[in-house]
């Protein structure tokens, strides 16, 4: 097999492609050809050493991708080879094959692209898990969702419509707001102009959100904490802008609201019988339509490099997907 392989966590720069040993899958796990793999913030994180698992190296990064079976281990009976799949494995996605434990595996259904797979676990289980586990988001309510153009952000934007909320979209530049509108956003902010807590105010009658998303954090997180609606649910998904805010307690005092961390890959880990209801969920809406990947970029496995450039540009509308 072939990977990108990580031996110097100092950034992508650093990241070299060579030949390795195909591994042989042990007792519970599964042998996957890879066909594609997105790429997440995370990965950026952690060939950066900046991630909160770190990785011994020698490591291949890349925790999302999709392929299909090659070998099965001892005890795997319900995957064979030649099976489709999708993992959101932590790790290995960028080579051309991975081992992975098989209960991590999610089957896919006739009809599901690798590219679409490979965009889906991370961004729309994180999504589900926040919006419908963790806010209980009720149809009618509006959501707030920051960095709305990214990979959690359009994903946010099509569950939250699913679910029958109204949905406003905050992004910054007026060409991903238009994008935001074309998934179904019902209204948009540009917030690199403007008085925020205005264009808010303004767009919810003077309310408020019930649900906040974010996966930015940074400077945008106090305005919008500030004018959250009464009993509103404020989701920490990332912090995408680079920095970790801190919120003066008294605000969701004050506010009768809740802060609420959202770590999609520990809740499916804990678990495990609630996640797979949500990505059968999510698998259904996804044949019926109402929600699919935005992909911007679809690479090759070779452009690795230049596809965490893109993202460390915060160039990317959507996901970035590399195919072998």
């Amino acid at each position: 097999m072939q990977a990108w392989i990580c031996d110097n966590p100092v950034g992508p720069q650093a990241l070299s492609w060579k030949d390795a040993p195909t591994p042989t899958p042990k007792a519970g796990e599964v042998l996957v050809a890879i066909k594609a793999a997105s790429l997440n913030f995370p990965d950026l994180l952690i060939v950066q050493n900046k991630y909160q698992m770190k990785p011994p190296t020698p490591f291949v990064p890349g925790a999302e991708f999709a392929g299909v079976v090659e070998v099965v281990g001892e005890g795997v009976t319900h995957l064979q080879p030649g099976d489709a799949v999708a993992a959101f494995a932590g790790l290995g996605g960028f080579g051309t094959h991975a081992v992975v434990s098989a209960a991590l595996l999610m089957p896919l259904p006739g009809g599901f692209s690798f590219p679409d797979a490979a965009a889906f676990l991370c961004t729309y289980g994180t999504t589900y898990h926040g919006l419908i586990d963790r806010a209980a988001l009720q149809p009618g309510e509006t959501v707030l969702v920051l960095g709305a153009a990214g990979g959690v952000g359009t994903a946010a934007i099509q569950i939250a419509k699913a679910a029958g909320a109204r949905v406003i979209a905050a992004a910054s530049t007026d060409e991903k707001c238009a994008l935001c509108r074309e998934l179904g956003a019902d209204a948009t902010i540009n917030y690199s102009h403007g008085d925020l807590r205005e264009q808010i105010k303004t767009l919810t009658d003077g309310k408020g959100p019930d649900v906040v998303y974010d996966p930015v954090g940074g400077d945008l997180a106090e305005p919008v904490f500030r004018s959250i609606a009464w009993r509103g649910r404020y989701l920490v998904i990332g912090f995408a802008q680079g920095s970790i805010p801190a919120l003066p307690l008294n605000l969701p005092l004050l506010k009768g609201a809740s802060l609420v961390g959202v770590f999609w890959g520990e809740f499916a880990r804990r678990e495990p019988k609630k996640n797979s209801a949500a990505l059968a969920q999510l698998a259904g809406w996804y044949a019926q339509g109402k929600i699919k990947p935005v992909i911007e970029h679809q690479l090759p496995m070779s452009e690795l490099k230049h596809a965490f450039d893109l993202m460390a540009a915060r160039q990317v509308r959507g996901k970035v997907v590399l195919t072998t």
